[in-house]
């Protein structure tokens, strides 16, 4: 594998600067790229190096995608890499994508230079950051052996899921889970205040009655403070909802709760709230006041 001790990574939004930070803190260069010029300086000040272009990463023997959609996904992988790639390069795709069209990628790509790995990580760019981030891998066993020092820098704790797109589906399950208990702390948090309780002893006796849920840990005190600087936007989480309702319809599942808290998004995103951290749910719920 050439260049094997520098990483590409394409795509320096609030999770991708995170895998950078994380491999450049295990040793390895990294050499990213992002449409956003202020993301390319800010990764070249941090100590990578910034190219123009996906295909500046293309030298690299492992690349890491971080961007936002399944149509960037399969752009950059067969438009921008598969082209220009050496044989036996390794992509791991850490985007959050429609689980079956991450199959058919794979599918597509099974007999080509390129050697793909699903790798979508369950946690916020905070929990990341701290190493607490959980990989949820789709591929081949024996490609993510051979990239073993990568998902160590980046996943210290992950679960080989199965093949490529069974990560995706496992993400969107999880996220479906996540997104409801941030909803329920929402909820529960506004009730409180309403009748009359301290917020702030609140969420302490909530984290340590039958409620717990991690999710009050990462988001509690967010909602609580009024602190939406994001970790994880709405809009994209509303992506994801999408994707999860999507699913849904395709297998014949009905999932309530989810239409509502999709629901819930839509409004802060009609709020102007689309860049928002995902905890400002909370506003949308102080908001849905009876006249």
């Amino acid at each position: 594998m050439q260049n094997e001790k520098t990483v590409g990574v394409i795509g320096l939004g609030l999770m991708g600067e995170v895998l950078a930070t994380r491999l450049m803190a295990a040793g390895f260069a990294v050499r990213g790229t992002d449409i956003d010029p202020a993301k390319n300086a800010r990764l070249a000040s941090r100590g990578g190096e910034a190219v123009a272009s996906a295909a500046g990463v293309a030298s690299c023997g492992v690349i890491v995608l971080a961007v936002f959609s399944t149509d960037q996904v399969e752009e950059v992988v067969e438009k921008d890499l598969l082209p220009a790639v050496a044989a036996g390069t390794i992509v791991l795709c850490t985007s959050t994508c429609d689980p079956d069209r991450i199959e058919a990628l794979g599918r597509r790509l099974a007999d080509a230079k390129l050697r793909f790995l699903e790798t979508p990580v369950s946690g916020t760019s905070e929990q990341v950051r701290r190493g607490d981030g959980v990989g949820l891998i789709g591929g081949d066993p024996k490609t993510a052996e051979d990239v073993k020092p990568v998902l160590d820098a980046l996943f210290p704790g992950r679960f080989h899921i199965g093949k490529v797109g069974d990560g995706g589906r496992a993400k969107l399950a999880v996220n479906l889970i996540l997104g409801l208990n941030r909803m329920a702390l929402a909820e529960g948090l506004t009730f409180a205040e309403r009748m009359g309780l301290d917020p702030k002893a609140f969420l302490e006796v909530a984290k340590g009655a039958a409620s717990y849920s991690q999710v009050m840990e990462t988001k509690g005190e967010k909602m609580r403070s009024r602190d939406f600087a994001p970790e994880g936007r709405v809009k994209q989480t509303l992506k994801d909802v999408h994707m999860m309702l999507d699913q849904g319809e395709k297998l014949g599942q009905e999932l309530p709760m989810l239409k509502v808290h999709c629901d819930v998004l839509e409004a802060c995103v009609r709020a102007g709230e689309a860049e928002r951290d995902n905890s400002i749910i909370v506003e949308e719920i102080r908001r849905r006041r009876k006249s």
